[in-house]
Formats: C-alpha cells, sequence, structure tokens
C-alpha cells in the first residue's frame, strides 16, 4: 500500500511539472507584452530567453540535485522542489516586471531538474521485474501533463493572463503537503553516499560519447532533430496569436491536440509501424512527416490548416524511440545509464540553444528590419535542420551499417 501510494505521489509531481510548464505556453505572450509594454516580436524574443534561463537551470542543476537525493534522501528532495515550484508560480503570477519573470524560471529550472530524483525513487521502491512498468508511469505523467497544462493555461487566460500561474501554485503546495503526510523516504540511511561535485556534471557526461564512434553520428542526427523540435514551445504561441489572431484558450487546444495526437502516436502506433518497417526506415518515416508538418505550419495561411498540419507532424513520434534503440545497439550493456545520461544532457543543451535562435528569427521576420515579412521562418528553418538530420542519418546507415540489432561487448 506504502507503495502504491508513492508511485501515486511521484506521477501526480511529474503531472504537476508537466502542467506547470504547459499552462504557460498559451498565457506568456500576453503576459510578457503586458509587463514590457511590447509587440509579439519584442516579447517573444524575451520569452525565448526566458525558457533559455530554465533549460540552463535545468541542465546544471539535474545532476546536482540527483547527488543532493543520494546524500539526504529523496523525500526531502521532492518535497523541497514541489515547494519551489509553489513560490515560483506565486512570483511570476504577481511579477510586476520582467526581472520577476526571470526570478521565477530561475527557480523553476532548478526545482524541475527533481525529475532525476522522481526517477531514483521509483528505482528505490520498485522490484526489478516493476521497474520498467513503473518507469512508464513518468512517461504517462509527461504526456497527460502536456494535454491538460495547454488546455488548462488556454481556458484560465481567457479570464486573466496571471489566473493559471496561481492555480499551478495552488496545485504545487498541495501536492507538497500531502507528500509530507504521506511519502515515505525510499533511500535508507545506511545507502546514502556523500555528495561530490564530480559526480554532478553535466558537461563530462555529454563528453564521454565520444567513447564510443559509432554513436558519435546518431548524436548529430538526435541534436539537429530535438533543435528543431523546439521550434514549437519556442514560438507557436506567439505565431498563432499574431498571425490567426488565436486566443490563449484556441492556442491551448491546439497544444492539447498535439498532446492527444503524440498520445496516440506513442501509445498505439509505435507497436504496430516499428515492428513492420524496422528502426532504420521509422527514424526516416517520422523525420519526414515532420518536416512535411513544420513546413505546413510556416506556410498556412488560415488557422484550419495547423489543424491538418499536426497530423503529419504527430507522426515524428515514430523517430525518438527507434532512434534511442538504435543507440543501444551501439553502446555496450555496461554503459546503457552513462549514455541515457548523455542523450538528456544533449536534450538540455537544444533546450538552451533553440529558444534563442527560434525567437531571435521570429523576432526579426516580423519586423521593420527584415527583408520580407515571415512569421513562418523559424518552422521553415525548424525544417532545414531536420533535412540536415535526415542526411547525416543517411550516411551514418549507408551499406545496413544500422541493421544489426547487437550491442558492442562490454
Amino acid at each position: 500500500m506504502a507503495s502504491r501510494s508513492a508511485l501515486s505521489f511521484i506521477f501526480v509531481t511529474v503531472l504537476i511539472d508537466m502542467i506547470g510548464f504547459g499552462i504557460l505556453i498559451p498565457v506568456m505572450p500576453t503576459l510578457i507584452m503586458e509587463v514590457t509594454d511590447s509587440s509579439f516580436g519584442p516579447a517573444a524574443i524575451w520569452g525565448g530567453r526566458l525558457l533559455v534561463v530554465y533549460a540552463v537551470m535545468q541542465f546544471f542543476f539535474a545532476p546536482v540535485i540527483g547527488s543532493l537525493g543520494d546524500r539526504f534522501g529523496r523525500r526531502p528532495v521532492l518535497l523541497a522542489s514541489l515547494v519551489t515550484y509553489g513560490i515560483n508560480y506565486t512570483i511570476m503570477g504577481f511579477a510586476p516586471s520582467l526581472g520577476w519573470l526571470f526570478v521565477g524560471r530561475v527557480l523553476a529550472g532548478i526545482s524541475g531538474a527533481s525529475h532525476t530524483t522522481a526517477n531514483a525513487y521509483i528505482a528505490d521502491i520498485s522490484a526489478p521485474g516493476d521497474r520498467t512498468k513503473n518507469f512508464g508511469l513518468i512517461g504517462a505523467a509527461f504526456g497527460l501533463g502536456f494535454i491538460l497544462g495547454p488546455a488548462t493555461g488556454g481556458l484560465l487566460g481567457e479570464y486573466d493572463s496571471r489566473l493559471p500561474f496561481f492555480a499551478a501554485a495552488g496545485l504545487a503546495f498541495a501536492n507538497s503537503l500531502f507528500g509530507y503526510f504521506t511519502l515515505p523516504e525510499s533511500l535508507p540511511a545506511e545507502e546514502r553516499r556523500p555528495f561530490s561535485l564530480s559526480r554532478a556534471n553535466p558537461i563530462g557526461m555529454l563528453a564521454r560519447v565520444r567513447t564510443y564512434p559509432l554513436a558519435i553520428g546518431l548524436f548529430v542526427v538526435l541534436f539537429f532533430y530535438q533543435f528543431a523540435h523546439d521550434a514549437n514551445p519556442s514560438v507557436w504561441s506567439y505565431y498563432t496569436m499574431l498571425k490567426f489572431e488565436w486566443s490563449p484558450g484556441e492556442v491551448g487546444m491546439s497544444l492539447a491536440a498535439v498532446g492527444v495526437l503524440s498520445a496516440l502516436v506513442q501509445g498505439l502506433l509505435i507497436r504496430a509501424v516499428i515492428p513492420r518497417v524496422g528502426e532504420v526506415r521509422a527514424v526516416v518515416i517520422g523525420i519526414c512527416a515532420m518536416t512535411v508538418g513544420f513546413l505546413g505550419f510556416g506556410f498556412s495561411s488560415e488557422g484550419w490548416m495547423i489543424y491538418v498540419f499536426l497530423l503529419p507532424f504527430s507522426l515524428s513520434g515514430l523517430s525518438i524511440p527507434a532512434l534511442r534503440s538504435i543507440l543501444a545497439n551501439r553502446v555496450p550493456s555496461n554503459a546503457q545509464g552513462e549514455l541515457q545520461g548523455a542523450i538528456a544532457s544533449l536534450a538540455s543543451v537544444t533546450a538552451i540553444v533553440a529558444p534563442w535562435t527560434m525567437t531571435e528569427l521570429f523576432g526579426f521576420f516580423t519586423s521593420d528590419a527584415a527583408p520580407v515579412y515571415f512569421p513562418g521562418a523559424p518552422f521553415v528553418m525548424a525544417a532545414l535542420l531536420l533535412c540536415a538530420a535526415l542526411a547525416r542519418f543517411g550516411w551514418s546507415a549507408r551499406g545496413g551499417r544500422l541493421a544489426t540489432d547487437e550491442a558492442p561487448a562490454p
């Protein structure tokens, strides 16, 4: 029973984290324009910088938070992260200026790094045969959170641009209070280890990929793919509000549709398609479909067209599971944990680079200085990055070099 309630708490913790991330997307343009007294272009640039600050904090603090959990136990780290999340949302809800929004994003990035501790907690309380199933709860929480977050943020944002922040703060504080009374510690005192900065080094973890030459080319593919993918959270709200005059509610519903389609692809289509076509073809299909989706977004002239191009865009969900599997087969069995850590570090790097790049593009091509007015420029840039990813993947796959399912020996 304790294990079941603990799993439920972890699920809700990650769910609240993702709802909190998604709840901001439909209302951030309105809030930034309100505190900076600016238009969509400059607001998008500031929004990109807020995303960069969040990603930088996560990049550096994820291994630190994980090591603190190893030293002091999972329970205090998780509860402290939830309280910090609540403080962050409260600050952003009351923020009178742009500087306070940055303060909130710094706190959110640090507390959001608790995903590593949540995963460690699940590993602590799960029997070896149950770990895969229980880790699946984290993925389910991510998916559900990205459906509920934008939808909730959009609906509440119709009444007040700050209301979603107070709703997220209430959820975080309520969950921390619930956890204080119900969440047991999962790591016994005798199994804890001293805190070490050498283990809390995300840059070193990413650099160790060079040890496996077969994986380097695939990491280049993953970098281009993730860079392109992050165009959506960076500029989606600004683009659709400016070009189609969507309200926060309409933005939220469109992002909820993205979440539903992604869940269908990941929950149903992957199991049916990848075994039939193989991992290599699945990567190619996913990248090509995503390219079509981005080009469609960039050149859409009516709002309903966005929903049409969401269909091919959602097929991009075929790529990442297949690419992760191919990568795992290029690395020995005793280095799989290191591989997953490197993938997480790479995702953090693109989450830093992409928002800055994509929002600057959007700001420039919606300004008077642009040679042509083109709000869809970030999506075309994403499509070009995917073409680069496809070319690099084709080079790696030439001669059937990715066809084998055997990993190198440890």
